[in-house]
């Protein structure tokens, strides 16, 4: 082996081969937990020794939808709020392909929450993981289904009045059979979770709550991205484990206080059952 060989193979980074490297770096800004969580979901693939060809990555619009772009296999970058529908069409097309939604809070909760609602609902064989950031990042930083009550967006000058989506309940309670929360400082455990969620057959859902430090945190003073997902492990509490619960509204409700930021996560795995 020649010395430029010897080079270039130590810059090689063992994920490489999962992304497409001529569309490096991304898009997303410094601090934004999304990328942490696509690193995450990269490492399970290599874990569990996915299979490429068989892999289909489907995102909606927004900071998460450039997810499927960036992914070295077969996938779609859709319209707005319609991941599910065309994932749901990938998966009755060819059954034995692996579908994977990645998208986010807004795409997927807002203008696609019917479509979240009704294939958890009749429990379809994908995967839908949500990076949370509790707000419209690409389009300005308006409040979302997740917006915490009291926060300040773009759309919410006074703070957000409206009580916010519980994913993990809606989740839940549409008929999802596997559901887990955990945030993006999690990056450690989160591989095993993605691998769990793809291996489960019907509809499975993992939340990431994940930073914005560009617009929500920078509109709720709530410091970069290291110091907002600080904050989010500080606050995080593992309640979630397979076989647990059931548990309450209460229980899995997130908690956000003006001029403190979330004071509450609670993650883990919270339903997880063979129900096919």
């Amino acid at each position: 082996m020649t010395i430029e060989e010897k080079i270039s193979l130590k810059l090689q980074h063992p994920l490489d081969e999962f992304v497409r490297l001529e569309r490096m770096p991304t898009i997303w800004c410094p601090g934004c937990g999304i990328g942490i969580a696509l690193n995450a979901f990269l490492r399970s693939l290599k874990r569990s020794r996915m299979d490429m060809d068989k892999l289909v990555v489907i995102s909606g619009i927004g900071c998460t939808g450039r997810v499927s772009g960036y992914m070295n296999c077969d996938g779609f970058h859709t319209t707005h709020g319609r991941a599910i529908p065309f994932a749901l069409a990938v998966k009755r097309a060819n059954p034995e392909l692996t579908v994977v939604v990645f998208s986010g809070d807004g795409d997927l909760f807002s203008i696609g929450g019917n479509h979240f609602i009704h294939a958890a609902r009749r429990n379809e064989d994908i995967t839908v993981i949500c990076t949370n950031n509790s707000t419209y990042g690409m389009t300005g930083g308006q409040a979302a289904p997740t917006t915490f009550v009291g926060a300040n967006t773009t759309t919410t000058f006074h703070g957000q009045v409206d009580i916010p989506f519980n994913l993990v309940d809606l989740a839940i309670g549409s008929g999802a059979r596997f559901v887990a929360r955990y945030t993006s400082g999690d990056y450690r455990k989160l591989p095993s979770v993605f691998s769990r969620a793809i291996d489960a057959k019907g509809f499975s859902f993992v939340e990431v709550l994940s930073p914005c430090p560009a617009i929500f945190g920078r509109h709720n003073s709530l410091g970069t991205g290291d110091e907002m997902i600080q904050d989010y492990l500080a606050v995080a509490d593992e309640i979630g484990t397979p076989g647990g619960g059931p548990y309450s509204i209460e229980q899995t409700e997130i908690k956000f206080v003006p001029g403190e930021g979330v004071t509450k996560i609670p993650t883990g795995i919270f339903y997880d059952t063979e129900e096919e």
